[in-house]
């Protein structure tokens, strides 16, 4: 598996007059072992006999630890990196460091502003870093073996961090802080709303998307003129690292950015020392309700998706369906905070070979290619545990999958699943609220739940959408205008795609990812998302006069 694995699907071009100089000096020697100038590691050499390190870094300084998170390969249990974490005694220079930035940020309309133009600059650099062949193999292959997920689908986690670059290279960053004006009451007076930084803010970004995540969430605090420390999860902040490390070969000045590897309980005493101003957090809704008490209200949140899509009374293009249902439901392992977590299927649909097309696409899925593979976050017993707990509700049926992956070296840490598929009746479903929390417990995996509705049971799809608590991504899939306006009308995700094509997954760099119904809710990816999450508003009021001609003291009031 591995010599296919190794196998390159891109055969970069050398990278051609790259000056090796950055912000942090010259290149050690270890990088000088890499044709990439600001890579220490390399993604087809991780072993157990060659594990790399990842260090953080804090204060213009790359640290190590003696506290070593041992990594093991998802793929083989080997373990083959090294994560240096910071321990609680060692987290009084993060502290420091965020304590030392100002409320008003690093810059703002007022102060620094050429610092927008900074920004422009090195996105436009970073872009044009992960434009070059090689670079964005090496991203590429350094994903697939932290994540393991295909190599289009870890290419196009690259390719949308790419794109995110472009489109804040020159000017746009400074265009995220447009002011406005109002006239006043009178001569010399008016009103001017700016966007404002937070100042010194906190960034926890998940596994499952360890560059596209982290590197749009923490641009966007940069641009508006915040300084950030960044955390990633442990098992996959080797990308990050290296991206870091990219950031301050294209002029990323070295004391903007803090990178921390610890565990959660670490971090969490940064957090309630540091007393962040902001804290973007991508992960668990169990965690994300406990930083929202912890840092009372300070916060925003993309948590958990259990996201569903509903095939409206409208049959047509039944493979081009059937395919976005299975990349929705099983790419990337079903480990997508969008993936297809649930399927409301028309009986006009049932009347089609939808569900065998299905199966045949899921049958498709290889280890060898990573089209499903490892799931970091649930072993194979708790998701077998969870599909007989599901087969005990009157009428439901395993349509698919349901075993343990075949002729697999995945450790018993993670979980080696066929992609599976189990059928509930939607009455069942609604039954009683224990049932209803069965079927609609999150699985982050290659798992889904299928339901059929008839004509007339709408009202039961909108009730079951109704209850649910996660509300991040959705599809209605119809052309059919009334019953979409019908659909989106009762309900509230906010990521929703509508029409034939609709899907759950998918979402590029140029329009708004992030949840709905929660005022907390963050966003990720668009000038809007950066402002809403990244700044807040301050009016300023000029008021200069003239005071009138013959002006005296008026009564008081």
């Amino acid at each position: 598996m591995y010599r296919v694995f190794a196998s390159r699907a891109l055969r970069a071009k050398s990278l051609c007059n790259n000056k090796s100089s950055s912000c942090l000096g010259s290149l050690t020697s270890s990088r000088l072992n890499h044709s990439l100038p600001f890579a220490t590691v390399d993604a087809e050499e991780l072993s157990g006999a060659n594990p790399a390190e990842v260090q953080s870094f804090v204060q213009g300084k790359w640290i190590g630890s003696s506290n070593h998170n041992t990594l093991l390969d998802p793929l083989n249990g080997e373990a083959f990196i090294k994560v240096g974490e910071v321990e609680e005694s060692g987290i009084q220079p993060f502290v420091e460091s965020l304590s030392q930035c100002p409320k008003h940020g690093l810059h703002n309309p007022f102060k620094s502003p050429e610092r927008y133009l900074l920004y422009g600059d090195i996105s436009t650099k970073a872009a044009h870093m992960l434009a070059l062949p090689k670079v964005a193999d090496f991203f590429t292959r350094l994903i697939q073996r932290v994540a393991p997920k295909s190599y289009q689908q870890a290419a196009g986690e690259v390719f949308v961090t790419r794109k995110f670059l472009e489109n804040f290279c020159g000017d746009q960053v400074r265009f995220l802080a447009r002011s406005f004006a109002v006239p006043g009451n009178h001569l010399g007076q008016q009103s001017h709303g700016y966007r404002w930084p937070y100042g010194p803010v906190t960034i926890v970004t998940p596994f499952n998307f360890p560059l596209e995540i982290p590197l749009l969430q923490l641009m966007g605090a940069l641009y508006m003129g915040n300084k950030p420390l960044l955390k990633v999860d442990s098992k996959v902040s080797i990308v990050m690292e290296q991206m870091m490390r990219l950031l301050h070969y294209c002029g990323l000045p070295a004391e903007d950015v803090d990178f921390i590897n610890s565990d959660g309980k670490t971090m969490n005493k940064i957090l309630l020392e540091a007393n962040p101003r902001m804290t973007l957090f991508t992960g668990s809704s169990r965690v994300a309700e406990k930083l929202a008490l912890d840092l009372k209200g300070r916060i925003r949140l993309e948590d958990a998706g259990f996201d569903w899509k509903v095939l409206g009374p409208d049959v047509q293009e039944i493979d081009y369906v059937a395919w976005v249902c299975d990349q929705d439901a099983y790419a990337c392992s079903g480990q997508k905070c969008s993936a297809q977590s649930m399927l409301f299927i028309h009986e006009n649909w049932s009347k089609t070979p939808l569900v065998s097309k299905l199966k045949e696409l899921a049958g498709r899925r290889k280890l060898e290619d990573l089209t499903i593979g490892p799931v970091l976050t649930f072993t194979t017993e708790a998701m077998l545990e969870h599909v007989e707990n599901l087969l005990q509700i009157p009428g439901s049926k395993l349509l698919f999958g349901g075993k343990e992956l075949k002729n697999h070296s995945i450790p018993s840490i993670y979980g080696a699943l066929e992609p599976t598929a189990v059928y509930v009746p939607i009455e069942e479903i609604l039954k009683d609220s224990k049932t209803y929390e069965l079927v609609t417990k999150e699985i982050f995996g290659p798992f889904q739940i299928v339901t059929e509705y008839k004509k007339d049971q709408l009202p039961l799809v909108l009730d079951a959408l109704e209850r649910m608590h996660a509300h991040l991504t959705a599809a209605v899939v119809s052309n059919d205008p009334i019953f979409i306006q019908e659909v989106i009308g009762n309900t509230v995700n906010g990521t929703t795609y509508a029409g034939l094509r609709g899907r759950t997954t998918g979402a590029p760099q140029n329009h708004w990812f992030g949840p709905a119904g929660d005022p907390r809710g963050a966003g990720i990816g668009t000038p809007e998302a950066i402002k809403l999450v990244w700044s807040c508003h301050r009016e300023i009021i000029y008021d200069y006069g003239p005071v009138p001609h013959g002006w005296e003291v008026p009564p008081s009031t």
